[in-house]
Formats: structure tokens, sequence, C-alpha cells
């Protein structure tokens, strides 16, 4: 199991074994979509309701310790959560009634020390799961055993929400995709409990984009949607607009994937009082045009998707070095497609030093996607030395 956890696609026989242990027909196994065809992980994912912060928390903690982690949610029950979201009224958020008093140094300490573990450049991260994971214990205790009064349940269910965000993060660029979804999952709860509806946008966009990068896109645009109908920050639209312009160019439909990304560059440079959710803070000019090319790249407008990530490129700050691995991969992909495999393999084995360099095996993996390809032109100058690089 560890190895599926792991991101290890098990053989077909393995497959319908796995169904048969499940108790599974043997037709509901596809062993090409492992592990979207699986349907036991749904039960990791906990309804939407005035009491549901805490049990979404819960299991969300227990999910490093699921030897089940290899069993992902499926599509149709994260769309009907993001629905559920959409759809829900206004919530009271509860005062903690029992227990010790949490008074308000105590959740500063916590906030003061979330921001710093929040802030740790990449590869650093890797050294703080079991802090992050000590933090939200922590939180989850004081709010479901405290006693506090309103304003002070709503920074704890805050915080909660942003340190199972930060956790998800890692454990998706990681590959571990179900414990990342119980942790947005938790944290959707969290802020859904608060009526931060920006923040509770940011949680199901990034589902969405886990169920895009798992090329689960159909998923990704239903859960988009529904993100979109509270969304109220307008760089909170367009970060959203934009991925949602990713996954239907992905799905080849190019009208209303020009439509998103036209939403998304108007929204990103709208002028408003309200302050910039923290989630979307560094999103910029530079994820515009890299995203917008991908689309276009998807859509077969290559010269100009080309164009497009390559100023984005040269636009993205100098701190940013997991995304700068990221635009490196796909400006390698876009490279490839105009029939330029020199400076692909330049830019891809760029991409790779740099994502070993910080601990960024999610960036890694999109370099090893693009390996095939390499592997039928051996004899162009830089693509021996890259797949030497890719192997070691």
């Amino acid at each position: 199991m560890r190895k599926w956890e792991r991101g290890v696609v098990p053989d077909a026989d393995t497959q319908h074994d796995i169904a048969e242990a499940l108790g599974m027909p043997a037709d509901a196994v596809d062993p090409t979509n492992w592990p979207n065809w699986l349907l036991a992980g749904d039960t990791g994912i906990v309804p939407l309701g005035p009491s549901s912060t805490v049990p979404a928390l819960r299991e969300a903690l227990t999910s490093a310790m699921d030897r089940r982690a290899f069993l992902s949610a499926s599509g149709t029950a994260l769309t009907g959560l993001a629905a559920a979201w959409a759809g829900a009224g206004a919530v009271v958020l509860p005062s903690g009634k029992g227990g010790p008093s949490v008074g308000g140094d105590l959740v500063t300490l916590l906030e003061d020390s979330t921001q710093r573990l929040s802030s740790i450049a990449t590869e650093q991260r890797q050294h703080l799961t079991a802090l992050l994971d000590g933090h939200l214990a922590t939180v989850t205790d004081l709010i479901e055993h405290g006693r506090y009064d309103k304003p002070t349940g709503r920074r704890l269910h805050h915080l909660a929400a942003s340190l199972a965000q930060t956790a998800a993060g890692h454990r998706f660029d990681h590959g571990l995709h179900t414990a990342a979804a119980k942790h947005w999952v938790a944290a959707l709860h969290s802020t859904h409990a608060t009526g931060d509806h920006d923040m509770g946008a940011a949680m199901l966009g990034d589902l969405a984009y886990q169920a895009a990068w798992r090329r689960d896109h159909t998923t990704a645009v239903g859960i988009l949607n529904h993100a979109l109908t509270r969304t109220e920050h307008p760089a909170a639209k367009s970060l959203l607009n934009l991925r949602l312009a990713r996954a239907l160019a992905a799905l080849g439909n190019g009208k209303e994937a020009r439509r998103s990304l036209t939403a998304a560059e108007q929204q990103l440079g709208a002028s408003t009082t309200r302050p910039m959710p923290p989630w979307c803070s560094w999103m910029s000019e530079a994820d515009l045009a890299v995203d917008s090319g991908q689309c276009l790249l998807d859509l077969g407008d290559t010269a100009r998707a080309h164009q497009l990530i390559t100023e984005g490129q040269a636009l993205l700050p100098a701190a940013r070095d997991k995304t700068r691995g990221v635009f490196l991969a796909y400006q390698a992909a876009s490279h490839l497609k105009l029939g330029e495999p020199e400076l692909a393999a330049a830019a891809a084995g760029e991409a790779l030093v740099l994502a070993r360099r910080i601990g960024a095996p999610r960036c890694e993996h999109l370099v090893q996607d693009l390996v095939p390809q390499f592997q039928r032109m051996r004899a162009v100058e830089g693509v021996d030395a890259l797949l030497t690089l890719a192997t070691a």
C-alpha cells in the first residue's frame, strides 16, 4: 500500500484484486484510470453542517495513519460538497462553553508561529510536517474542548483553516493526494463556520486544482463553477477563473475557456476596497500569462502559447522558485510542440535541477512526464544529458 500511496500505479491484476477485496464489481475496474475508479474514499468526505468543523479536522488529522490513503474521494463527492457550500445558508459561530479558558495571548502565539511556518522556503518545508500537524491538533482541541468567546472562536477557526490549507499543500506536492484532499475539506468546513466566502472558495479552488492535476478536468470544472458563485474579491475571482479556463481548455472547450481567460484578465486588475485575501496575494501577471499560454497550448495555438509562457517566465519574481520550476516545465512542453527539442531539453533540465534542489517532487513529475517524448530524439544535442539526469 505504501507504494500506491506514493504514486506507484498497481498493475491491472492487482487492481482487480483490490476491487474484489473492497466488494466492488469487476467491471468497475479501469486500470488506465487509477485511482479514480475507486469509490471507498468517499467515506472521508464529511458533510457540511453546523457542527461539522471538528469531525472534518479529526478526519484530516487521522489521514496520515490511514493505510488506505491511496483511496481517493470521487469527483461526484467533491462536486457535491462544493454544491452544498454554494447553497448553504448563514452559520452562527458558537462560543466554546466547556473546558479551560482559551486566552487571546495563546491564540496570538499560535497565529504568529503558523504564519512563520507557512512562509518557510520550499526546500525547508519537508522538515515542518510534524510541526504543522501538531499545531493543527492543538487548535482542533481548543475548538472542541476550550472555553472562548465568539471573536476568539472565529480566530481559532480561521487558524485551523490556514493550518489545514498549508498542510494540504505540502502533502499535495509529495503526491499524498487523499490526505491533501482531506485537509482541504477540513479547511473548507472551518471557513464555512466563519462565513468567509473568499477563503472557502480558495479551498474549493485547491481541490479543483488537484482534480485537474490528476486529469479529472470534469470534476475541476464542476467544483470551480460552484466556488465562483460566492467568491467576492476580484483577485480571488481572477484566480478561480484562470483555473477554470485551464480545465475547460483541457476538455477542448475553447469558447468557454477563452471566456474564462477574459474574465480572469479583467478581474486581476479590477479596483476594490476589499483587502486582498492572503491566499491569492501571489497572483500576478506572470501567472496569468503562463496559465493562459497553457490553455492555448491545449487548444492548439502553439506559437501564441509559447510566447505567453515565455513572457510569464520573465515576469516571475525571483523568490518563487517552485513556480519557476513549474513554468520551466511548461516552457519545455511548448518548445516540444514547436519542434525545438534542444531548447526543450535545456528548459526541462533547468526545471529538474531546480525541483530537486528545493525538494519539489510535483515539479519533477511534470518533467518526468515529458521524458517519453525526449526518448525518441536522443541524437538531439542536450537530450541525452537530460535523460541521464532524469534517471539519476
